[in-house]
Order: C-alpha cells, then structure tokens, then sequence
C-alpha cells in the first residue's frame, strides 16, 4: 500500500526513505497499543467528595479495591478520567474512572479505547443496579440501558449494546423518596456490610474474568 502511494506521487529516494520510517513507526505505535493492553475495566460514578462512597458511586469503590489490591494508584489524568495501566501475569490492564459525571461517561470511555486501540470485547463495565437486591451481582455481555444513564452514555459512544458488565445491586428507594435523591445518598451501616462483601466479589470476578472466558464467569457468579 505504501509503495503504491510513493510511486503514484512521484516522491524522491530520500523522501522514500523518511514515508518508509513514517509508516512504520505510526504502524508500530498502533500494534504496540494492541498489544500491550488486554483488559479495560471501568467503574461508573460521580467526581468529588460529595458523591463518595453513595450507591450511585460503587463502580468507583469496585476500581478503588482493585487499585489498592494491585498496588496501583490511578495517576493518569486524560481523556476526562483518571486511569492506570496495571501489570497483571496475565497481561496489562487498564482501570479507569470517568469525571465526566455519570450521564456523560461514554465521553471519556470511548475516545480512551480508540486511542489504545480496544476492542469493545474487551471491555467490562462496573455499575449500580436499582433492580438487583443490595449486595446482589449480576453479570451480562450483553444489554439495554435499562434506565441507567452511564450505560446509555457507553452505548451512544460505542456505537453497541454488546460489552461486559458487572452489575452491583443497591435495591430500589423507599415508597416517597425519589430515585435521584435515593442513589446520590449513602448506604446504611447494615447495607455498606452486604456491599463491602459485593466490592469483594467483584474484585473477585474481575481478576477471574483475565485468564478466563467472560461467559465462564458469568456462569459461575450468577449462581
């Protein structure tokens, strides 16, 4: 393809010899993106001290326990998130925090896979669900929104339905209470116990999912 451009341009040796170097480093900074990263985890939720540890904010608790578990602090601060590039013996890894707010977190999702080159296979997803008991997990490849803005910020910027998601169950309010004001609070003594144990399992099922097929996972976790 390459020396079809050059010929058809008409270009000199020795501007032969600088595409040629052009061309294969930019097709060598492509393939090492591939290359090096395996995974992209992503925790959903909301930047800044008021949103901490709210049940809206368990995909960021879920990326926080894997950080503190892997040594890895997320230090990178582009694409309108803060990420890291974890060393696992099954490969690299990315955990990423969006800050773009929950409703607009394909913005920052979506511009860090094209630039690392990502399949969308390789994606999981971590995130509050109203519908699932508190404490509860459930795994999917696949899906709606289902009335969660985050994940319908990730399907309008991937184009797609189809990545893996972790779904962290935090139950539905109490007759009255708005669904806002519901997921924007904390939980209580009680219930931060059921989900201190379900951070632990999605830590867990993340870890798994890295040396084995997300469908195998799925399978054992939403036993």
């Amino acid at each position: 393809m390459l020396a079809f451009f050059v010929s058809l341009m008409g270009f000199s040796n020795c501007s032969k010899c600088f595409l040629g170097m052009w061309y294969g480093k930019i097709m060598t900074i492509r393939f090492e993106r591939r290359e090096v990263l395996m995974k992209i985890i992503v925790g959903l939720g909301n930047p800044g001290k008021p949103y901490e540890h709210t049940r809206h904010n368990i995909g960021f608790d879920v990326i926080d326990a894997l950080a503190e578990k892997w040594g890895t602090p997320l230090t990178n601060s582009k694409f309108n998130g803060m990420y890291t590039t974890v060393h696992r013996p099954e490969g690299k890894v990315l955990l990423v925090k969006p800050l773009t707010y929950m409703n607009l977190s394909g913005e920052c999702v979506g511009p860090l896979m094209d630039y690392f080159d990502i399949d969308v296979e390789d994606l999981i997803v971590i995130y509050d669900d109203l519908d699932l008991e508190t404490g509860k997990l459930r795994l999917r490849q696949k899906g709606s929104a289902g009335g969660h803005n985050g994940i319908k910020s990730l399907i309008q910027h991937l184009g797609t339905q189809e990545f893996n998601r972790i779904r962290v169950g935090i139950s539905r309010p109490p007759a009255g209470m708005k669904v806002a004001d519901y997921v924007l609070g904390k939980f209580s003594k009680e219930d931060q116990v059921s989900m201190n144990e379900a951070i632990e399992k999605s830590v867990n099922a993340v870890e798994v999912s890295l040396s084995k097929p997300f469908l195998d996972v799925m399978n054992h976790f939403n036993k």
